[in-house]
């Protein structure tokens, strides 16, 4: 990411009372549309929404902006917490801290506190970038399971599984009716991931996860095998989805909305493509069946999207009071109406649907690699991410795939130090 260093002022053609903001979401274009027009009336100043979708190209968008320095008066950076870092150091974000601190911390309370962390970094942090929020969440999301109530019910099945034991036997049940048990979209390794992580917090706990980070514990130490177990456990059980290892959430979203599995994983967002897809879909959600019942699940989840004021655009301050407007109570309520996402705002979530309300209760459980004080190696992490998708598909043992990524870390530590 060759954003750090740059200098000079970012050029927009727009006038001193129009503001563009970039974005990649979609399903708010209509919504954001709506608000620009409501924003407009208040205040006389034009808000433009420019889309470009899917992520990856908006994400190249944003890095070639920043080389020709024309990025947008506000933008959201889709990435890393280390390419966040460059875009700071390069002085293409404006730090809000003072803006959320202002009139006793009116601003910074009315938001979900997990939602400014993604957007924050502690004094100390590993890219030494000054202590302060750098972003401003416009809404929230966790990545849980969620099951189809009448599937279950027609396996006999009325209460969801206590830990993971129980998770297995009801796939057995499931697959005697003819029901498949579980779909998901691993074949994208980030929910392979995110998935791994959530089992590593519960067999071992943070600070055993960030020691193996740091280099201090090995791969191949009994607690990761058992995170690895889960994966064998799983695919010898019968309850997978065909192809799930290749299979695209988009997909994976389709499966569940069409009843074809009971149970699936997947993140708040699903409340809006369900509804699209099966209007009438019953179903539930749950957090992730622990293995240690003795230990609390940790699932993602922080802000959904962020927004990011440009440090030098012309329009900061009438970027930064856009941002309030749009985070302010009345302005959440309608984009969670509009577009089934859990609000930013903490004062906004009674306008959200049960579903919704669900998935909000879970954000007390939430974790995110944006926040954690370390952060794997890139290619330890592909490299783990593909060893998994190996043992589900019975290509690997747990313990082969122990050997072959603490192998890939310790040549990776050789090389850094």
């Amino acid at each position: 990411m060759a954003v750090v260093g740059i200098t000079g002022c970012a050029r927009n053609p727009q006038t001193d009372n129009t503001l563009v903001v970039w974005h990649w979401m979609t399903d708010r274009e209509p919504a954001f549309e709506v608000l620009a027009a409501r924003y407009e009336r208040a205040t006389g100043i034009k808000v433009r929404f420019e889309l470009y979708a899917p992520s990856d190209v908006y994400s190249q968008k944003i890095v070639a902006a920043a080389q020709a320095r024309t990025l947008p008066d506000i933008y959201g950076i889709l990435d890393k917490k280390k390419i966040f870092a460059a875009f700071i150091d390069s002085g293409f974000v404006a730090d809000l801290t003072d803006y959320f601190k202002a009139d006793e911390g009116r601003w910074g309370k009315s938001l979900f506190p997990k939602a400014l962390a993604v957007n924050r970094f502690e004094k100390g942090n590993s890219f030494n970038v000054p202590p302060g929020i750098y972003g401003v969440p416009i809404d929230v999301t966790n990545i849980q399971m969620v099951y189809n109530k009448k599937l279950l019910a027609h396996a006999g099945i009325f209460e969801v599984p206590r830990d993971f034991d129980e998770f297995l036997e009801m796939g057995k049940i499931l697959n005697i009716h003819g029901i498949t048990g579980f779909v998901t979209g691993w074949g994208e390794r980030w929910m392979v991931e995110c998935f791994a992580s959530n089992y590593a917090f519960n067999i071992m706990g943070q600070d055993k996860v960030m020691a193996t980070y740091r280099g201090e514990i090995p791969y191949t130490d009994g607690d990761w095998i058992k995170v690895f177990n889960v994966f064998q456990r799983l695919g010898k059980s019968g309850i997978l989805f065909e192809g799930i290892v290749t299979k695209a959430n988009k997909y994976a979203e389709q499966d569940f909305a069409l009843e074809r599995a009971a149970f699936a994983f997947n993140g708040s967002w699903c409340v809006n493509v369900y509804h699209d897809m099966n209007p009438d879909l019953a179903y539930g959600v749950m957090l992730p069946p622990p293995v240690n019942r003795a230990r609390p699940m940790r699932i993602w989840g922080g802000a959904g999207s962020s927004f990011h004021v440009n440090a030098r655009s012309p329009r900061k301050d009438k970027a930064i009071a856009f941002l309030q407007w749009l985070t302010a109570r009345e302005q959440q309520v309608y984009l969670s109406e509009a577009t089934n996402n859990l609000p930013a705002n903490r004062n906004a979530g009674a306008s959200v649907t049960p579903a919704l309300t669900q998935f909000a209760e879970g954000m007390d459980h939430t974790t995110h690699p944006t926040v954690w004080p370390y952060n794997e190696d890139a290619l330890v992490t592909e490299v783990f991410d593909k060893a998994i998708q190996a043992i589900v598909i019975g290509e690997k043992t747990p313990d082969e795939a122990a050997r072959e990524i603490q192998a890939v870390k310790e040549r990776r530590m050789k090389k850094k130090r």
